[in-house]
């Protein structure tokens, strides 16, 4: 019996080791600062990464060459951990593969890197978080005929709930960045519904200005805002638990009360930076705890067909959302929909820095 279970460690040994022979280092890759998100991308396209042998849901080991570690990484293809949590994420459209604190501080500032600072990667565990890369694992296409219609390609709708007053305030991935393929779909929606302000939760002017410039720039009505300046840009990465974030969002807002719509929300895919903003406005404007979720996970049906029979629905919808919203009321214990999310959603903007009679008017824009 001990010769059999000598023989089966043996093999269990030789078959370890042979796997991971098939998985090589990444050394001394360059890297750059993600200055939207506050990530560091780490030179190497994902099927590159790929190719040494590396799968989502393997745990890695980052060493950076000013002598910054980090350990038991896990590897994903999305955000698939808490906010606050580091990851390797590989996401789909992105040129390179980026190290994160998902939706937390500037990992590239925490690590005090510097533009001639390298990155290697080593494996630390075969699909050690498998599991939850399959169970959270979503993707969606730049494709507009994998779509229905265009407002789903677009992630574009109106927001009418709670005291929210109709053809007043909509929500969209991108009119103006074009990585996604969308933005001619959203611009001609924007014309469709008279878009008269837009708030621009992603880029700066510069950004902009490159994307105009671009061949397949075709937003005539977003061009047409911008050049009258009838648009606010935020540029918020997605620390939304972050002062600044908070302060951002405030003054954005006030930019809104400022002008008249009816007004777009968009970040990129309109997804999470979005996501927050309508959280919190729906919030303010008393929309139930229901029907807060049922608009933000409109955007998951959108790009992923991701709806309550979907054994994802509940996981995104708790990671995601649930912890926006906890943030926002600052209460970890309550039922979410047993909480005064008005008062909430007050508290929060005075914060920010808004002022009583500036939520006032914000409410009088925007309600019914």
């Amino acid at each position: 019996m001990k010769k059999i279970l000598l023989l089966i460690t043996i093999l269990l040994s030789v078959f370890f080791i042979s796997a991971c022979k098939n998985v090589q280092n990444l050394d001394n890759a360059s890297i750059e600062h993600d200055l939207e998100f506050g990530g560091i991308y780490i030179k190497s396209s994902i099927d590159n990464f790929n190719n040494l042998g590396y799968d989502f849901g393997d745990s890695v080991d980052i060493s950076f060459s000013n002598g910054y570690t980090l350990d038991d990484i896990p590897y994903f293809s999305g955000y698939y951990v808490p906010a606050g949590d580091y990851l390797l994420v590989g996401y789909p459209g992105h040129d390179y593969i980026e190290v994160q604190i998902n939706c937390g501080d500037d990992t590239w500032i925490i690590a005090e890197l510097e533009d001639s600072d390298t990155a290697s990667i080593s494996l630390n565990k075969k699909k050690k978080y498998l599991d939850i890369q399959n169970a959270l694992n979503i993707k969606y296409y730049d494709e507009r005929n994998k779509y229905e219609t265009d407002i789903e390609f677009a992630n574009f709708r109106n927001i009418a709930v709670g005291n929210i007053k109709e053809n007043t305030l909509y929500r969209s991935a991108s009119p103006c960045d074009n990585k996604h393929k969308r933005a001619s779909y959203v611009d001609s929606l924007m014309s469709e519904y008279n878009i008269m302000y837009m708030l621009n939760l992603a880029d700066t002017k510069e950004k902009i200005d490159e994307f105009i410039a671009k061949e397949d720039f075709n937003s005539p009505y977003f061009l047409s805002l911008y050049q009258e300046n009838n648009y606010s840009l935020l540029t918020l990465n997605m620390n939304y638990k972050s002062k600044d974030f908070q302060n951002k969002v405030c003054r954005g807002l006030k930019d809104i009360i400022d002008n008249d719509g009816p007004y777009l929300i968009h970040c990129l895919e309109g997804k999470d930076r979005t996501g927050f903003v309508c959280i919190l406005l729906e919030a303010l404007l008393g929309a139930t705890y229901n029907e807060i979720v049922d608009d933000y996970m409109t955007t998951y049906y959108n790009y992923y067909k991701i709806d309550k029979r979907s054994e994802k629905y509940d996981i995104i919808k708790n990671m995601n959302m649930d912890e926006m919203l906890r943030f926002i009321t600052n209460d970890e214990n309550t039922p979410l929909n047993e909480i005064d999310l008005v008062a909430s959603a007050k508290s929060y903007l005075l914060n920010g820095g808004m002022s009583n009679d500036e939520i006032n008017s914000l409410i009088n824009k925007l309600s019914k």
